[in-house]
């Protein structure tokens, strides 16, 4: 905003306004201000403005740029007309004009990131620059959890790739929008050179890397143990799960379930509810700012038994929770693999009285695998704290991070009064209702959604909207 020889800057990454007074070329003050109430904040030396768009460069290389996309364009749109794609060559031609006379009026245009190859230089299958183009030749890499992260790193360039050929094959994009990339994992070992890799569970990728050079941290300042692991039958499983829970809510600790699906981990938790256990479930259908909530309140005492699948496991730091109950252990898969076996059992690892518990009929090579090296932990730890003269000591630590009570409402985590009812379409006891019994639901529903919509709460009414349109889907099932 120009007035006279006063320049306004409202900084799109900034909650303060910036002006710019000159005396004819010259800058004579530059302030901060309220850009709403107008006061003044401080008086400025200096201040960098970012641009609002990175792509910023020069006429002459934009020019130049619009040049090799028009010649691109008319090679892809020759191709897609002689394999008789004439559709996706009008798409496609139709798309890639509208982006020149956007770049060319206004210097950019959405999806510009599409021709990026063209404005930095780069030659066709050459990677983007990145940050790590700017660390210096000595840096050292440090990846946590390295067993999860690699794979990561490693499907990067494959779920994009995968995504934008198909753009480029239905004339969405050119061919260049490919160029437009994460980093191809040899590309990244590249770049990074010197690694650390840090994971209680290194997977064949790592210890192949480290060619043997591999510190084993298994001792705690505190002196804490692994826990030890208890196989117990399937049968009658929950029963002894619930006496289990019952005694550690007594002494004022946690629990956490682990289980195959997100069904069971929904009935499970519904049917500890009716036994009054205090239990939450957690999977990846709850929101990630509710989870948090959720880890909140278990260590607070809102509830003593958290249920999930797969999620608790790596970077969960939970000393209240002295007991991890894995159900259905000896059935094989990725979930019950060695290294997630492992992950969740150290999530007992924080409390003095931690124990694991799985419920299994037979022991799977997985399950050995497990207990092999937690005992293997366990004694080289005893053995150290014997040496050094060290009593195990509980973990104490502060309740509340930096994001509590940034839950989905911005409230604060809430105090348990009674278990929190989950979405009714996704109850499982809906699927038993009768008619009659569906009907009352999606007028109940309804009503509690025009009540949110007239408290202006138009999140709960869009969430209560989407829960009638499932009930409603119900009941036609069942007229059907």
């Amino acid at each position: 905003r120009v007035r006279g020889d006063t320049i306004d800057i409202m900084p799109s990454y900034a909650d303060m306004a910036i002006r710019v007074v000159f005396f004819g070329e010259q800058i004579e003050e530059i302030i901060s201000f309220d850009p709403v109430s107008g006061n003044m904040i401080e008086t400025l030396s200096e201040y960098i403005v970012y641009p609002a768009n990175i792509f910023v460069t020069t006429r002459e290389r934009i020019n130049q740029a619009m040049g090799q996309i028009q010649d691109d364009l008319v090679r892809q749109v020759t191709h897609f007309r002689d394999i008789g794609k004439r559709e996706e060559a009008k798409r496609l031609e139709q798309r890639v004009l509208y982006d020149l006379e956007m770049i060319k009026e206004l210097g950019y245009c959405s999806g510009i990131e599409n021709y990026s190859r063209y404005f930095d230089g780069r030659s066709p299958g050459t990677r983007p620059f990145c940050l790590l183009d700017y660390f210096p030749e000595d840096f050292i890499t440090v990846i946590d959890e390295s067993h999860a992260s690699i794979p990561q790193i490693r499907a990067m360039f494959g779920g994009d790739h995968s995504r934008k050929q198909t753009l480029v094959e239905y004339g969405f994009r050119l061919p260049a929008a490919l160029d437009n990339r994460p980093m191809r994992m040899e590309e990244f070992e590249t770049l990074t050179g010197q690694t650390i890799f840090v994971s209680a569970t290194p997977a064949d990728y790592e210890l192949e890397k480290s060619e043997g050079v591999i510190v084993d941290q298994v001792l705690r300042p505190t002196g804490l143990l692994d826990p030890p692991i208890d196989v117990r039958p399937s049968l009658n499983q929950i029963d002894d799960l619930m006496a289990e829970i019952r005694s550690r809510a007594k002494a004022g600790e946690r629990t956490l379930v682990t289980t195959i699906t997100k069904r069971m981990a929904e009935e499970l938790s519904a049917y500890l509810l009716r036994y009054d256990i205090k239990c939450r479930y957690i999977h990846s259908d709850i929101d990630t700012l509710e989870r948090i909530d959720i880890m909140e309140e278990l260590r607070t005492g809102a509830f003593d038994v958290l249920v999930g699948v797969n999620l608790l496991r790596e970077g969960l730091d939970l000393p209240e929770v002295s007991l991890v109950a894995i159900l259905d252990a000896d059935k094989e898969g990725f979930l019950r693999s060695a290294r997630s076996l492992t992950q969740t059992a150290g999530r007992a690892a924080r409390n003095l009285n931690g124990r694991v518990i799985m419920y299994a009929d037979v022991i799977t090579r997985s399950m050995q695998e497990t207990i092999n090296e937690t005992n293997r932990r366990r004694e080289k730890q005893m053995v150290y704290n014997e040496k050094m003269g060290i009593t195990p000591a509980q973990i104490v630590k502060k309740t509340g991070t930096i994001l509590s009570g940034l839950s989905k409402k911005g409230i604060a985590a809430r105090a348990y009064i009674e278990p929190e009812r989950p979405d009714i379409a996704a109850d499982p006891v809906v699927k038993y209702m009768d008619r009659g019994a569906l009907g009352k639901a999606i007028e109940k529903t309804r009503k509690n959604m025009e009540k949110a919509a007239s408290e202006l709460d138009f999140i709960q009414a869009a969430r209560l909207r989407d829960e009638l349109s499932d009930l409603q889907v119900l009941l036609r099932n069942k007229s059907q």
